[in-house]
């Protein structure tokens, strides 16, 4: 007699759905709150985060960092997210895998009609909780930028903004830097 066989003995699920997301050919692909999504973003949310990119840039390089879109893992979640932009020390960035909240030294999310309430309060919170020191939220449906510091397992304790798109941000140490939002 034959029986069947379950194969969910010594699988485990967040591994085996990240493992999937990571090696989907092609597009980029991110696990938000266990939903999974292409992210494809536009000419003018990439224009944002080459404003901001650009006028960080000299402070990441002293820091001794690197800019990008690479992928950060939440462990013990159904989440992988692919931020819009994140600065990151040089030498973890060459480990070639994803790297956690905790490890980066901002993180930048650039809201869509489609992402504005994920970027707003579910990334928000998360990135909190896995200790991102610093979040940058650039909201151009309401065409704000807020700064979220001070992480912890109940979000953010620090928050600076909304401010209206056109005022001067500014980003605390250690980048300590004013950025330009006119151009967002």
């Amino acid at each position: 007699m034959t029986t069947a066989h379950d194969y969910s003995e010594g699988v485990d699920p967040e591994r085996a759905l990240k493992y999937a997301v990571q090696h989907h050919s092609g597009d980029r692909t991110e696990i938000v709150e266990g939903v999974i999504s292409n992210v494809t973003p536009s000419w003018d949310h990439e224009n944002a985060a080459d404003e901001i990119r650009d006028q960080i840039r000299l402070r990441v390089k002293e820091l001794g960092c690197v800019t990008g879109s690479g992928n950060l893992d939440l462990p013990g979640s159904s989440n992988w997210y692919i931020p819009d932009l994140a600065v990151v020390p040089k030498a973890l960035a060459k480990g070639g895998g994803a790297l956690l909240p905790d490890q980066v030294l901002l993180v930048v999310e650039i809201t869509s009609e489609s992402n504005a309430e994920t970027d707003r309060v579910v990334k928000r919170k998360r990135y909190a909780e896995y200790g991102a020191p610093l979040y940058l939220l650039v909201d151009r449906v309401e065409t704000t930028v807020t700064v979220f510091a001070g992480p912890g397992r109940l979000g953010y304790t620090k928050v600076d903004g909304p401010h209206p798109f056109g005022t001067p941000v500014r980003l605390p140490e250690p980048f300590g830097i004013e950025l330009d939002t006119s151009g967002l």
